[in-house]
């Protein structure tokens, strides 16, 4: 076998389709966020502003979390050390895992290295607890939930995106004593639309399954304290495992799921995952504990990071580009074709200093290929306007369809 020819095939495919990934080399600037600076490949500099980043609200750059995280640093230095069971615990995680219990109202917390371990772990360990479970996944559930029902030997049903009645169908169909657990997302990312999470908790009840939500995409930025959607809609008493992440709102590093004592005891004895993992630096720990404690007092910020997001969906809706628009914080520009898509994107970049990424197939089904716009408190209106500016100079460009897409 020439592995280096079939190497070569992969890659080219990825080429052909319009699909093939380049890394851009980005410099932030502490306090300046979404500024950065951009350094080509010929050596030179170029400012962009970031409309892309998962720092939803700009902590990555807060003095609170970044104070935290001198002090953690200077106090222990900068590794773990090892597993949590080995060496890699501190007071660090500890104070993390007890902010994220406090935050989702839950007996316990779990921390984890990121956000998709979390998934993955948890996930494929809990057909060990629970011999001949039954895992009801929607059909847009991100990959790394994907990959831990896949791996976890257990029996799996997808369900189509958030339609309560194949769900109903599919647990109608399966024995009653089984033991059952509904899998689901509050706001998906990629289109920004939300589930339908009390129905599922209805559904649950009624046939006795267990509830397991991801919030990645809304901690810190729903809810009056920041513990997603199931908190703002007052329902998190009723989810029996709730996934976050440290990543994106909070600015830091990491993953997490809380739930009960007794739940997060399993999984911690359980997932590999977990086990043969080592644990975040305490410098992370005590950043990503600040970050939660301050966004608990901190309404302000949801608030302004919806006004900004509701602004620029009416600027974008009022040109005619085709938005998908669900109420979210997520703003996807639909494009449409992968070749198209990368060339926005690379003109965004080099002719107005606007970093946006492609979102490509499979992340998106085909046909779908969007960018996918994150406003933030700190995209200001200047930012916005030469932001609308440009996407409305580059679709007359390429003249490309402003039709709107309905929700």
């Amino acid at each position: 076998m020439d592995y280096t020819a079939k190497l070569n095939e992969a890659l080219t495919r990825l080429h052909d389709e319009g699909r093939y990934r380049t890394f851009i080399d980005i410099e932030r600037r502490n306090g300046q966020f979404p500024h950065a600076t951009w350094r080509k490949p010929d050596g030179t500099e170029q400012p962009i502003t970031v409309w892309c980043g998962n720092d939803y609200l700009g902590m990555g750059q807060n003095p609170v979390v970044l104070d935290a995280m001198h002090e953690a640093l200077d106090a222990t230095g900068a590794g773990s050390g090892g597993t949590r069971n080995i060496s890699g615990t501190t007071v660090y995680h500890k104070r993390l895992e007890a902010e994220l219990a406090d935050l989702h109202g839950k007996e316990q917390a779990l921390l984890f290295t990121s956000a998709y371990i979390a998934n993955d772990a948890t996930l494929s360990t809990l057909p060990k607890l629970f011999p001949g479970l039954i895992i009801y996944s929607d059909a847009l559930n991100h990959a790394s939930m994907i990959e831990g029902i896949r791996r976890n030997g257990g029996a799996k049903r997808i369900f189509r995106h958030n339609d309560l009645e194949d769900l109903r169908a599919k647990l109608e169909a399966d024995d009653p004593a089984a033991p059952k657990l509904i899998a689901f997302e509050s706001i998906y990312s990629m289109d920004g639309d939300f589930g339908p999470i009390e129905a599922l908790c209805d559904l649950a009840d009624e046939f006795g399954a267990l509830t397991y939500i991801d919030e990645v995409h809304a901690v810190g930025m729903y809810g009056p304290r920041g513990a997603g959607v199931a908190e703002r809609d007052r329902l998190m008493h009723r989810i029996d495992i709730i996934n976050g992440t440290l990543a994106k709102a909070y600015g830091v590093m990491g993953g997490y799921i809380a739930a009960s004592d007794k739940m997060c005891d399993a999984i911690r004895s359980y997932a590999p995952g977990f086990i043969f993992t080592t644990s975040l630096p305490p410098a992370v720990a005590a950043g990503a504990a600040a970050s939660v404690a301050h966004l608990k007092r901190a309404p302000e910020l949801r608030d302004l990071h919806q006004e900004r997001a509701g602004i620029l969906k009416t600027r974008l809706k009022g040109m005619g580009l085709p938005i998908i628009d669900h109420g979210s914080h997520i703003v996807p520009v639909i494009v449409g074709d992968p070749v198209h898509t990368k060339q926005l994107s690379d003109m965004l970049l080099d002719g107005y200093g606007i970093y946006v990424q492609p979102i490509n197939y499979p992340t998106v089904p085909r046909g779908t290929e969007r960018l996918r716009f994150t406003p933030s408190p700190v995209h200001g209106p200047d930012e916005m306007d030469r932001l609308v500016h440009a996407m409305d100079e580059l679709w007359s460009h390429c003249a490309l369809n402003r039709a709107e897409m309905s929700a």
